[in-house]
Parts: C-alpha cells; sequence; structure tokens
C-alpha cells in the first residue's frame, strides 16, 4: 500500500494512521466490518493508495478513486465511484443500482461479504480507471 504525501496531516499522521483511529473510534461490530473490508480492499492490490476525505471518510484509490468508506448508525457503505461501469457477477451491489454512475454495497450488522468477490471488483475498478486514462496519456504522446 502506498501513502500520498498529501494524506499526512498537520501532526505527521498518516491517512492509514487517521483511518486506524477512525476504526478503533468504532467499538462496536461497524469498526470490525471497515477494517475487514479495509483489509480486503488493500489485499486486492498492493499499490492502492490510502486518503482521508471528506469529513475524514476513508478513500482508496489507484489510477483514480476505487471507493469511499463510510461508517452510518445502522451500516457501513462501501461505495464505488464508478460502480456502474463495473462488472458485478457475485451481486455484491445492492446500493445506487439505477444510478449512472457510483454503486455501493451496504453492510448492515451480520452480514458476510465474500472477500474474493470484493477483490475482484476492486480489481476491475483499478482496471476501469487505468483504462480511462489511457486515451489522455495517448494524446500527450502525439503532442
Amino acid at each position: 500500500m502506498k501513502i500520498s504525501m498529501s494524506s499526512k496531516d498537520e501532526g505527521g499522521a498518516s491517512a492509514s494512521e487517521r483511518i486506524d483511529a477512525r476504526i478503533r473510534e468504532l467499538d462496536d461490530w461497524r469498526g470490525k466490518t471497515l477494517a475487514s473490508l479495509r483489509k480486503t480492499i488493500l489485499d486486492a492490490d498492493p499499490e492502492i493508495i490510502e486518503e482521508l476525505k471528506w469529513m475524514g471518510s476513508p478513500v482508496w484509490s489507484r489510477d483514480g478513486m476505487i471507493a469511499v468508506g463510510n461508517a452510518h448508525k445502522d451500516k457501513v457503505k462501501l461505495t464505488f465511484s464508478h460502480g456502474a461501469s463495473l462488472p458485478d457477477p457475485d451481486r455484491l451491489f445492492n446500493n445506487g443500482l439505477n444510478g449512472k454512475v457510483w454503486r455501493a454495497i451496504d453492510v448492515s450488522e451480520g452480514d458476510v461479504i465474500d472477500a474474493d468477490a470484493l477483490k475482484a471488483l476492486v480489481r476491475a475498478a483499478i482496471a476501469y480507471n487505468r483504462a480511462k486514462k489511457k486515451p489522455a496519456q495517448s494524446a500527450k504522446a502525439k503532442d
């Protein structure tokens, strides 16, 4: 896992350290669930970058944003930025299904998420981000 330089706060804590602290603050099933989702995401690709954005939400990126994690009162939400463009053969997405861009996985207490299916979804998001970048890169090469 990489940590971007911009992901350090004024005290020098990295985004990963701040995410660790956030998970510790959630001392119920939501913290355990967010920690498990985070581990699976990071296990999908060693080059994933962790950041905190939008009032402390963990964000995972590689060649563009992959997903945002949020703990709510009754669920943990993992929102994929371009989820509508990703294959989801295991049908992990259960929110935002009618939207044109994002899709989410809402995890309630007691839900079990298939780690291999989540890794495949993360890898598909990375492939999508890379494919999106290629036209811009090849246009620069022609200049």
